[in-house]
């Protein structure tokens, strides 16, 4: 499955975005699909997810409270709504495919950039202040 990151830009502190996550090929209605984010000079590290039926999501303590993943198989599109975002949130941010049906059951492969696959080439975020 390859997946394409959208709806990035620019809004000020406190302002709100919709990311899209869109799916070709593969089977995306059976994958995990995670949000990261890559701030320049920083590893890439994981924002959110959620799992194939949408019904388990995860979040980084930092996104809890203020962003929302979802998920529409039928559109395979998965989505990141971020309210309240501060100029720490500006980064590139990405969405990945888990590689396995138990990507997500531990912290360690949740978080891990090396559990997901189909990479895109991810959406710019830049929260001013």
């Amino acid at each position: 499955v390859q997946l394409q990151a959208s709806g990035g830009g620019l809004v000020q502190a406190g302002g709100s975005l919709k990311l899209s996550c869109a799916a070709s090929g593969g089977t995306f209605s059976s994958r995990a699909i995670s949000w990261f984010r890559q701030a320049p000079g920083k590893e890439r590290e994981f924002v959110a997810a959620t799992s194939y039926s949408g019904q388990r999501t995860y979040y980084a303590d930092s996104a809890k409270g203020r962003f929302t993943v979802s998920r529409d198989n039928a559109k395979n599109t998965v989505y990141l709504q971020m309210n309240s975002l501060k100029p720490e949130d500006t980064a590139v941010y990405y969405c990945g495919a888990g590689t396995s049906t138990s990507t997500l059951l531990s912290l360690r492969g949740r978080l891990s950039p090396s559990s997901y696959t189909g990479w895109g080439q991810g959406t710019q975020v830049t929260v001013s202040s």
